[in-house]
């Protein structure tokens, strides 16, 4: 089965998902910086859920750039990841509301965690689908990036019950990890061997 479909359905998701974001980012009420500060909680973790969004696309599109064809597995994973990822405004709207307290602030990795599950999942129903001897396969390889942010947001979800403001860190220290797109995945879609 081809991939057109799949990466249209994405993109079209993934838009949806950052405009319900920039919704949920008010006009502040008054023309004074005190004004303006109330919002920068909701524009500061706007501007992080934007970013983590947009890696876990980032890195999806270089997905299937390296992969051939899809299967029925590979588009339920990649629903999997869809759903965790739509529930990034409804957390970022929930730490607006409650403040940067335990739950909201730990709902937030959870999320993430939840995402990060899901991509590892659509990478090796992608591998499986396109054979393990494949060049997405060797790219992949070990995959300890991944398996490091993914530990990352299970500490941070952790640690937001005692330190939200660590947590935060955290989720902003796996963004910063991610910043760059997969390099492995990349050099493959440009013709040369990736670097593992």
């Amino acid at each position: 089965m081809g991939k057109a479909r799949l990466e249209a359905f994405t993109d079209g998701v993934v838009a949806i998902i950052i405009t319900i974001m920039v919704l949920e980012i008010h006009v502040p009420q008054g023309t004074t910086l005190d004004a303006l500060r109330v919002e920068v909680p909701i524009f500061l973790a706007y501007v992080l859920s934007y970013i983590n969004v947009g890696i876990f696309w980032n890195n999806h599109h270089h997905l299937l750039q390296a992969s051939e064809r899809v299967n029925g597995k590979v588009l339920w994973a990649n629903l999997a990841m869809l759903f965790w990822l739509s529930l990034v405004p409804f957390v970022i709207r929930w730490i607006d509301e409650a403040g940067l307290t335990a739950l909201p602030v730990a709902s937030y990795g959870i999320v993430l965690t939840g995402a990060a599950i899901a991509y590892s999942v659509l990478t090796q129903q992608l591998i499986a689908c396109n054979g393990h001897d494949s060049r997405l396969a060797r790219a992949v390889g070990h995959d300890r990036k991944g398996k490091l942010s993914l530990a990352l947001y299970i500490a941070a979800s952790a640690l937001a019950f005692l330190r939200p403001w660590v947590a935060i860190g955290l989720y902003i220290a796996v963004a910063l990890v991610w910043i760059v797109p997969d390099t492995r995945i990349e050099s493959l879609v440009k013709n040369r061997t990736p670097s593992l």
